[in-house]
């Protein structure tokens, strides 16, 4: 089953419970008290899950590392790259001193 099945499914399931308990099918006085928050639980839902996901986003950013090692070797294989296709004859247009 793939992710989007199993969100489909997820969501189709609450939102079942959810109608089930909007059109009063279980009757019972505890859902009657409730039923202010039971009209507006999608709203809710929706609220918390932004909420979530700008916490994820930011905790992501927040913990988010640098690779100091990477990016040096990362740089030393551009100038490798570069220095071999100079020698192969590619002539580089530079605009910026630093990036030759």
């Amino acid at each position: 089953m793939t992710k989007l099945l199993q969100w489909l499914l997820g969501g189709l399931l609450c939102l079942a419970v959810w109608l089930s308990l909007l059109t009063n099918i279980f009757e019972s006085e505890f859902i009657q008290n409730w039923m202010h928050i039971i009209l507006i639980l999608p709203v809710i839902v929706v609220g918390v899950f932004g909420i979530y996901a700008a916490f994820v986003v930011l905790w992501r950013v927040y913990t988010f590392n640098d690779c100091e090692d990477a990016a040096k070797e990362l740089q030393q294989q551009i100038l490798e790259a570069k220095d071999d296709l100079r020698k192969k004859g590619f002539v580089f247009e530079t605009t910026d001193k630093k990036s030759d």
